[in-house]
């Protein structure tokens, strides 16, 4: 497991916001969780009011071992189609205001009436109320390269989160582990139910499919790590310019979300804000143009602002 910084988390002054902590893996089972609960056995040792606001073990029963001991907040139930669900109780979190909430599945979309539609949102809400938040998410969940999971894993997953989270937070760590070790703990029954064991074998944890997301991951925390220390070392010179960018788009849905995603990763690179800008043509006119393809320009921009560092 690769990692950088320590347990310390101090108090957050009035009026400030709180601290960001990301645990990033290159798929389920490498021991995002796991961690991310031992971290909070040692705060709670440390005299740290901690808090797990919501962890999903998924039956694993050394992650589920790690729970005892720990302050765990009831989850908010929400009925809905029938069946009551569990969410993570933002409102009694801050209620409460504890130094740090571990608070796991950053790409979790809320239940339809919730607050907010996703759960990194919660997060940012969290933050804004000068708590600490611990959290995790896996490589393939990260929206600008989307496509390049897509690729590699022939999955194209719905559920994710914008570069944004990882360009605010204060932490990023990976968890990693080999393909070997990897596939070990899911023949071992560590990661999911014996059932679907031989189907992930076939499918997802393939050697090459968990290299290539491993890679992934590496140098996204690399990335990340060297894109801090640059920011940390140019915002020390008044002299120094950082980048713009400017995405411009046609109404042509997928080559735009191509471009977007390329933009956004151009700029969380350099650190540098980044425009979206579509120009309407006389045939694209609000009288004119297609509904279907007024609705994905308003979701290119609803997506582009998403994007923005807060």
């Amino acid at each position: 497991m690769a990692e950088t910084g320590n347990d310390n988390w101090p108090s957050t002054s009035a009026g400030s916001n709180g601290k960001l902590k990301i645990y990033i893996g290159m798929s389920a089972g490498v021991g995002k969780t796991f961690r991310m609960l031992q971290e909070a056995h040692n705060l709670l040792r440390n005299g740290i009011n901690v808090k797990v606001g919501y962890v999903e073990t998924h039956g694993r029963k050394e992650t589920q071992a790690l729970i005892e001991g720990l302050p765990v907040l009831p989850r908010r139930s929400v009925f809905y189609r029938g069946k009551y669900l569990d969410e993570l109780d933002v409102q009694a979190i801050l209620l409460l205001h504890p130094q740090v909430v571990i608070v796991d599945e950053l790409a979790h979309t809320n239940i339809p009436g919730s607050k907010n539609e996703k759960r990194w949102q919660d997060v940012l809400d969290i933050l804004d109320a000068g708590i600490n938040v611990i959290s995790a998410i896996n490589i393939q969940h990260i929206e600008s390269i989307n496509e390049d999971v897509k690729s590699i894993t022939g999955v194209e997953v719905k559920e994710r989160v914008p570069d944004k989270l990882l360009q605010i937070a204060d932490e990023v760590v990976n968890i990693d582990l080999t393909a070997d070790e990897l596939i070990t703990r899911l023949k071992e029954g560590k990661i999911y139910d014996s059932s679907k064991v031989q189907h992930a074998l076939q499918n997802f944890f393939k050697a090459d499919k968990i290299l290539q997301l491993r890679e992934l991951a590496l140098k996204e925390v690399a990335g990340q790590v060297e894109r801090k220390v640059d920011y940390e070392v140019t915002s020390r010179d008044k002299n120094w310019k950082h980048e713009r960018f400017l995405a411009c788009i046609s109404s042509n849905h997928e080559i735009a979300q191509n471009i977007i995603r390329k933009t956004a990763r151009l700029a969380s690179y350099y650190n540098s804000k980044w425009y979206l800008l579509y120009v309407q043509t006389r045939k694209e006119s609000s009288d004119k143009i297609p509904l279907a393809a007024q609705r994905h320009l308003i979701n290119n921009f609803k997506m582009q602002r998403s994007w923005e560092p807060r």
